[in-house]
């Protein structure tokens, strides 16, 4: 029994001779670890606080397009993307306020918005599809060179038919025939290539490509 008080003594010796020479970094961890989980959940906290709040803000602006305010749905547009732009529904907004002014003809507004979202949503479909949009602004404003520019960009591959038959259209505008017939073709095998790998045929939007494509009175 003696022994066994004896190393039992020796133990502890050698546990606080261990603490003295540790136990001031261990306790500066356990510290650092618990400010680190508590500063992840007040981020977390944080994060859904701003999604609540910007999804609240989107359904008023979307009931604000059902009353035809349109002058409110934009002011919302601008606040969802002041205040809470890294959220997934600030893109979305850029994207319907854009739409907006550029069916009011303001073009150079559009363009902004979608230029905006282009760079900033949070998602890359919202981004592709914005800068699919800012480019056929672009077009509208004869500004060809951007809007190609914009589309030299590769999009997501549910997205590159789109990129490749409006790039097709400003060719054609553009005089350039030859160059068009080539973009329509390699839109229809993005859109052949994708429907196929997702096991489906690629309906009546293969017509329309073949169609602009023929169009260009090039021969096959």
């Amino acid at each position: 029994m003696a022994t066994y008080d004896l190393q039992e003594q020796e133990q502890i010796e050698e546990l606080k001779t261990w603490w003295e020479i540790h136990g001031t970094l261990i306790t500066a961890l356990v510290v650092l670890l618990a400010v680190g989980v508590v500063g992840w959940q007040g981020w977390q906290w944080w994060q859904r606080s701003q999604a609540g709040q910007a999804a609240q803000l989107y359904g008023n602006m979307q009931q604000a397009l059902l009353q035809q305010d349109v002058k409110r749905a934009r002011l919302m547009a601008g606040e969802l993307i002041d205040k809470f732009p890294r959220t997934s529904y600030a893109g979305m907004a850029a994207l319907l306020s854009g739409k907006l002014l550029f069916e009011t003809g303001d073009l150079k507004s559009a363009q902004a918005q979608y230029g905006w979202a282009a760079e900033h949503a949070a998602d890359q479909g919202t981004r592709d599809l914005a800068r699919l949009r800012q480019a056929l602004v672009l077009a509208e404003e004869k500004n060809f060179d951007a809007a190609l520019k914009l589309l030299a960009v590769p999009p997501a591959p549910s997205f590159m038919a789109r990129y490749l038959e409006v790039r097709g259209d400003i060719l054609v505008a553009q005089g350039k025939g030859g160059e068009a017939r080539t973009a329509y073709d390699e839109a229809i095998k993005a859109l052949e290539g994708g429907r196929k790998a997702e096991g489906l045929p690629p309906g009546p939007y293969l017509e329309i490509l073949q169609a602009k494509r023929d169009a260009t009175g090039a021969q096959s």
